[in-house]
């Protein structure tokens, strides 16, 4: 069980861990509601998604998942819920099971989710690690931006959404400034409406959990750079869970004339099959050397030193890591469950597929496994958690 004492731990990257708190104080997640709500208990059954001859789940299903399955039995939403939590920054160490914490009340701009999958994100362990922690919302945490699973309470403010209808997305409208202290990683989670869309109907909620935060960020940095039909794009890292995304929406979506991508040499036909055309091995070839200019050159890995070299003047780069050199930019992802609404039609046709790391997905019990996974920079798109209790 979570308590706000913190442990003496060592700190990743040398960070310094928080000076000790002041005796313990009321814990917000202990705050009981005694109310008995109706509700919707999940009992999931997630499809068996096709694997490629690589082991890589990139799929997109024709037949429509039955919303029954996922939401059959009516019972009472609990006051309490399992959770993973930390009270202080640092290692997965800090990570906690806590099985009393208070369901999130929902505010009247929001809807409580049943969570049936989530996803882990780079900023997941940042934010842990206390890279911002100066934004941050206040300790304890229950870390996870992605979130797929259905609907079963609704603010008074809600137009949209209904009890029962099954949703995704990034809950946190801004990645790093005041993140919910209610994350993802939990039985359930309160969201505010506008950053959830419909769960495209031929994904399972595995699929749907590893998509929000990672298309959002690669359809926004596009967008920032003006890109449109006829252009061409590098992608650095495209196996990646953001690049794997960037690739797809660029050509798809885009109309790109050219795409262009990196990949270590065991991952270069998963590029191929998400319509890279130039597939380059960077364990054998610098792509900062390569005779051709791009107009955009996504850097999803952190050199944009290098990436510079490569882009056409009056190109852009887009830099979501590491230092900046000019013309690239960085920026921040705002989640907007518009831009899942709008591209939820590529996803349902299949021209743009999610890619799920073939480790996982990692059961509940394993996040601390599955962040230390992701740390290691080699997942092969998305790290997901499921089933969630």
């Amino acid at each position: 069980m979570f308590t706000s004492t913190p442990s003496h731990l060592t700190a990743f990257h040398s960070l310094s861990l928080l000076p000790p708190l002041s005796p313990p104080q009321p814990n917000p997640f202990r705050e009981i509601n005694k109310r008995t709500i109706p509700t919707i208990t999940i009992s999931v059954s997630v499809k068996k998604i096709g694997l490629s001859p690589f082991r890589l789940r990139v799929s997109a299903n024709s037949q429509a998942a039955p919303a029954s399955a996922e939401a059959s039995k009516l019972s009472s939403i609990p006051s309490e819920m399992k959770a993973w939590v930390y009270g202080e920054y640092g290692g997965v160490d800090v990570l906690k099971f806590d099985s009393k914490v208070s369901v999130p009340e929902v505010k009247e701009d929001q809807v409580l989710v049943k969570v049936v999958a989530a996803a882990l994100n780079p900023v997941d362990f940042k934010r842990r690690q206390g890279k911002f922690k100066a934004t941050d919302s206040p300790l304890p945490t229950v870390p996870g931006y992605d979130v797929a699973g259905v609907v079963v309470k609704v603010g008074s403010q809600v137009k949209d959404l209904k009890v029962g209808d099954e949703v995704y997305g990034d809950i946190n409208e801004k990645a790093l400034d005041g993140p919910e202290q209610f994350g993802s990683l939990a039985e359930y989670t309160a969201v505010q409406e506008k950053l959830l869309a419909p769960k495209p109907k031929n994904l399972d909620f595995v699929q749907a959990a590893g998509l929000p935060l990672a298309i959002e960020t690669a359809y926004e940095g596009l967008e920032r750079t003006g890109f449109s039909a006829g252009k061409s794009i590098l992608v650095l890292n495209g196996a990646g869970g953001v690049g794997s995304l960037v690739i797809q929406l660029a050509k798809q979506v885009f109309g790109a004339s050219k795409v262009a991508a990196t990949s270590s040499t065991g991952k270069l036909e998963l590029l191929k099959s998400l319509g890279v055309d130039l597939a380059i091995d960077y364990t054998k070839e610098n792509f900062e050397d390569l005779p051709e200019k791009f107009d955009v050159v996504y850097d999803a890995i952190g050199q944009c030193d290098k990436a510079v070299k490569v882009v056409k003047e009056g190109g852009s780069v887009v830099v979501l890591t590491g230092a900046v050199t000019p013309p690239g930019f960085r920026f921040v992802v705002t989640s907007n469950g518009g831009v899942l609404r709008k591209l939820n039609p590529y996803l349902e046709s299949g021209k743009v597929k999610p890619v799920i790391d073939p480790k996982g997905p990692f059961p509940f019990t394993k996040v601390v496994e599955a962040f230390s996974y992701i740390e290691t920079n080699r997942a092969t798109g998305k790290v997901v958690v499921h089933p969630i209790p």
